[in-house]
């Protein structure tokens, strides 16, 4: 099987970005990447519940990110919880798309210093 090139994800969606940086730090299940998107984007981005699962459910297909089987400590959990995580390709999707945002700004600053001469 031939292995996928993380340049055919990119530019990733937003929301597949967002919901991937979440995961970047370790497990996380839906609700609390929703939360996560909310508070790292000061609320300028709101995951919904149907954007949020629609895209878990595109993300486990493309193989970027699959459910977990590990479970946090019962007393600390919700069975009715999901985990998700970030797959070796999807952790090299998430690399390559954040190296594309890094020289994209490097672009509008060397444009802005071109204006400001």
């Amino acid at each position: 099987m031939t292995e996928a090139d993380p340049q055919e994800f990119i530019p990733l969606k937003t929301h597949w970005f967002h919901i991937m940086l979440s995961l970047a730090g370790g497990e996380q299940h839906g609700y609390g990447i929703m939360q996560e998107v909310l508070n790292r984007t000061t609320g300028k981005v709101r995951l919904w519940p149907a954007t949020l699962y629609g895209s878990i459910k595109r993300l486990i297909e493309a193989e970027l990110i699959e459910e977990s089987d590990a479970r946090p400590a019962p007393e600390l959990d919700d069975a009715r919880r999901r985990y998700y995580r970030l797959t070796a390709l999807g952790r090299r999707v998430l690399d390559a798309e954040c190296e594309r945002l890094q020289e994209l700004v490097r672009t509008i600053r060397v444009k802005q210093a071109m204006v400001t001469e």
